[in-house]
């Protein structure tokens, strides 16, 4: 119960009060992230750190001014992989083998499969397929500053290829997809603090279903399930 708890706590905070979150709630917050799961284990973003002031004030700008970005006292910033390569995903997963201490060809079966896949779908799907593995880091993130009692507000009001420009992100391989101030809420300057927590009642966010329910599905999709084991 006590992360329902924390998670009743915390409100996308409007404005903070510039006090700084300490190096060990900061740590939790960024290891809760980095633990997040991924599609086939790739990780495909990486967690960008800010805190330093004058680089704050040119991400304001960037992100409509919002204020929570200069009273922050660190800015978390989510950066996914712009494409799936061959290459990018056979070293994710060399290092993946080296880490469980398995043959760097244990996974190609595997890996052929999904690249297979993902170079039909294009590029276009890649980058968005990789930015929705960002967001579930993001949302361990936001559960875990809730557990330490750290505020936080998630954006997506800001400009991407501008923040890409600022961070050098253009032409690295990654683009920025979310990000998230952490810092404490300014209770006398926040319009929201003290309101009540708006959520849908559970008989309207929870539909269960049966086989009764789904419709007919005339086409079948066939899957080698030899192509998804360890070899």
């Amino acid at each position: 119960m006590a992360l329902l708890n924390d998670l009743n706590w915390r409100y996308a905070t409007k404005k903070m009060n510039g006090n700084v979150v300490s190096e060990e709630k900061l740590n939790y917050i960024l290891e809760a992230a980095r633990l997040a799961p991924s599609s086939s284990g790739l990780q495909q973003y990486k967690l960008i750190v800010v805190s330093d002031k004058a680089l704050l004030e040119k991400i304001q700008v960037i992100a409509y001014n919002q204020s929570q970005i200069t009273d922050c006292s660190h800015l978390l910033i989510w950066a996914a992989w712009d494409s799936y390569s061959e290459h990018r995903v056979s070293e994710r997963f060399n290092e993946m083998m080296d880490v469980r201490g398995l043959p760097h060809n244990t996974m190609d079966a595997y890996k052929n499969t999904i690249m297979d896949l993902y170079e039909k779908a294009g590029q276009d799907w890649q980058a968005h397929h990789a930015a929705k593995q960002s967001y579930i880091s993001f949302g361990m993130a936001i559960a875990a500053a809730a557990e330490q009692k750290v505020d936080a507000t998630p954006m997506e009001g800001f400009l991407a290829d501008k923040l890409d420009e600022l961070l050098q992100l253009s032409g690295s391989g990654y683009r920025s997809t979310v990000i998230l101030t952490l810092g404490y809420r300014d209770e006398t300057g926040d319009w929201l603090a003290g309101m009540k927590k708006f959520r849908l009642p559970k008989e309207q966010f929870v539909t269960e279903v049966t086989l009764a329910d789904a419709a007919e599905i005339t086409e079948s999709v066939t899957i080698d399930l030899n192509d998804f084991k360890l070899k």
